[in-house]
């Protein structure tokens, strides 16, 4: 059914890329006749140039579509086909400027190896900035078409960005599979129940932790509403590291066998770098949930009106606890 779907897909495509042809072609053709009353060679002139355009147009297309031929992949180390992959890895990724033989233009095993060490640095740092980048904008939009916007652009770039790292020449072909690789390997994209808990343990022990309970503004009133914040926050984060280091790893393998051993590695080095982020994100959104608070309730504590000679007992009490409490928060805003 799904081969079928598709079939049909592309014969609708071209069918209605072939029907625009047509009618572009024949409005081009009227428009020359009328160009050629004017002078019989402008009507030809006309139809060259159009020709022209559109043959630099499929050709330039055609160059950022088509993939460039890649060796297959060896099923092992020293297996076949191994050196010639190797061979064209060394020419086809860009050499890093802090690579001790950066002069040269490719070169065996050993040179491949250093060089995707200092791509995988480069990759890895990226990820961790977007992730951060993405911490605050799932806790502060999240639900919101905005915030699943942003955090979804924020992880093409870092997807684009980490497989131009690695290519030389980049494809869009190529391109989209590997975002439909790195999709495949995400949480949720194949629903598997089996696969839910390793994803949410990392979150659920960032979440619980004593750093995070330290930082909790506001003591138990705004535990749970921090709580939401968090873990929409951890958990964009998360995904995003998730996103950033199965790229890296695509990008980085030499065989088959480091295929087998993306996803488990992925999910280590990702609840790894969540720490890291956390443990510099809470204190920045501890200070800013916190400020938020005591500037709202010093606002709404100066509505409370002052007591008057004619006001009640009642009115006298609540401005007084009124005033008590608007110094109470300059005090703790002054620690």
């Amino acid at each position: 059914m799904k081969k079928q779907l598709l079939l049909w897909a592309g014969l609708a495509a071209i069918f209605l890329l072939l029907i625009a042809a047509s009618i572009a072609a024949n409005q081009l053709y009227s428009l020359s006749l009328l160009v050629g009353t004017i002078h019989p060679i402008a009507g030809y002139a006309f139809l060259a140039f159009w020709g022209i355009f559109f043959l630099v147009v499929l050709v330039s297309g055609y160059r950022l579509w088509a993939a460039p031929r890649v060796p297959p992949l060896a099923d092992r180390e020293g297996s076949r086909n191994f050196d010639a992959y190797i061979a064209y890895r060394s020419k086809a990724m860009p050499v890093h400027p802090s690579h001790p033989d950066a002069g040269r233009a490719g070169g065996d095993l050993r040179w491949v190896r250093t060089n995707l060490k200092f791509l995988e640095v480069d990759a890895l740092n990226s990820t961790k900035k977007i992730a951060t980048k993405n911490f605050f904008i799932g806790a502060f939009a999240q639900n919101t078409s905005y915030g699943t916007t942003t955090s979804l652009m924020n992880n093409l770039k870092l997807v684009w960005g980490i497989y131009a790292m690695h290519h030389r020449r980049q494809s869009l072909k190529e391109f989209a599979l590997m975002l439909r690789s790195v999709y495949a390997c995400l949480p949720l994209s194949d629903f598997d129940k089996e696969e839910l808990p390793s994803h949410i343990k990392p979150i659920i022990q960032c979440s619980f932790s004593n750093t995070l309970s330290s930082l909790l503004p506001g003591g138990n009133l705004l535990t749970p509403f921090f709580l939401n914040l968090f873990l929409a926050g951890a958990t964009n984060t998360y995904l995003t590291c998730l996103a950033g280091i199965i790229t890296s790893r695509h990008c980085q393998m030499l065989s088959q066998e480091d295929r087998q051993a993306i996803v488990q590695q992925s999910k280590f080095e990702a609840s790894f770098m969540l720490k890291e982020i956390v443990k510099e994100c809470n204190p920045i959104l501890s200070v800013t949930i916190s400020n938020a608070v005591k500037k709202a309730g010093l606002e709404s504590l100066n509505t409370v009106p002052m007591p008057t000679p004619g006001s009640s007992v009642a009115q006298d009490i609540v401005s007084h606890l009124a005033n008590s409490l608007k110094n109470i928060i300059r005090e703790t805003g002054h620690e």
